[in-house]
């Protein structure tokens, strides 16, 4: 939920899937990914509490690191677009862009990390 929501919207934000505008995609599927973090946080403890040791695996501590890095950037690109979304569809900023490039790598990585867990 909170790869394929904000995945979704900053492929969007990139520059892909030009017909859909920006401020609805991005109201329809902001709460999407937020349920998904949500939900990622209980499944991520419960996995902690089945094995204890992988809270001393260096690929968690990437993976947690990865996760802290990507809210700071979601948190920091609503405060610097929240309220030019709307010119999204007409002139999107580069530094936004990149900003939302960068989000779609980062939760790749935070995905490929956890996958990764299990042979760390």
């Amino acid at each position: 939920m909170l790869v394929g929501g904000i995945g979704l919207l900053d492929l969007r934000l990139v520059g892909a899937f030009r017909a859909l505008p920006v401020a609805p995609l991005s109201r329809a599927l902001t709460p999407v990914a937020i349920a998904g973090l949500v939900l990622m946080i209980p499944s991520g403890l419960t996995m902690v509490a089945a094995d204890a040791a992988v809270a001393e695996s260096a690929t968690f501590r990437w993976k947690l690191l990865l996760i802290g890095i990507a809210l700071a950037n979601a948190i920091a690109f609503r405060s610097l677009w929240r309220d030019r979304i709307d010119d999204w569809d007409r002139s999107p900023p580069v530094a936004g862009r990149l900003m939302a490039a960068g989000s779609i790598l980062l939760w790749l990585a935070v995905a490929t990390f956890g996958r990764m867990i299990a042979y760390s």
